[in-house]
């Protein structure tokens, strides 16, 4: 996993971290579990906090957030409308042309091997020729 600094200096990882602390109820607990899947899956993800702390992980672009809400942990994959999921671990954000979300209440985990498996599948795509990040320039 590579190390990215957030606005604060800190390693964005620390402040992950202090975020999962912070919750100090099942919310952390289960962030912390799906982070440990994410980076099992991708050794190479980055760790990166936008939009005022929320988690973002990201290979050659966003891989997923981690919002924490009362009722749920949901991890909305940027590119889920493109990515397969014959488990059926998207349950959220189902209507979107883009994105697609896991909403996960408490006692509930999505079953390990398929997540690892989604984030993989995010991973290969955002570094696919077809992703516009890799794509080459129009010629001129």
């Amino acid at each position: 996993m590579k190390a990215q600094m957030n606005d604060s200096g800190a390693p964005a990882s620390q402040v992950i971290d202090e975020k999962i602390a912070a919750l100090a109820d099942w919310r952390g607990e289960t962030l912390s579990q799906v982070r440990a899947l994410i980076r099992a899956a991708d050794p190479e993800v980055v760790e990166e906090v936008k939009w005022g702390g929320v988690p973002v992980w990201s290979h050659a672009g966003i891989i997923c957030t981690g919002e924490t809400y009362k009722a749920h942990v949901k991890l909305t994959f940027a590119k889920g409308a493109s990515l397969a999921d014959p488990t059926g671990l998207f349950n959220s954000s189902l209507e979107g042309a883009t994105r697609r979300a896991i909403d996960i209440a408490q006692g509930e985990m999505p079953d390990p091997e398929a997540f690892k498996a989604l984030i993989r599948a995010a991973a290969e795509l955002n570094t696919s020729k077809g992703s516009s990040r890799s794509r080459a320039p129009a010629p001129s």
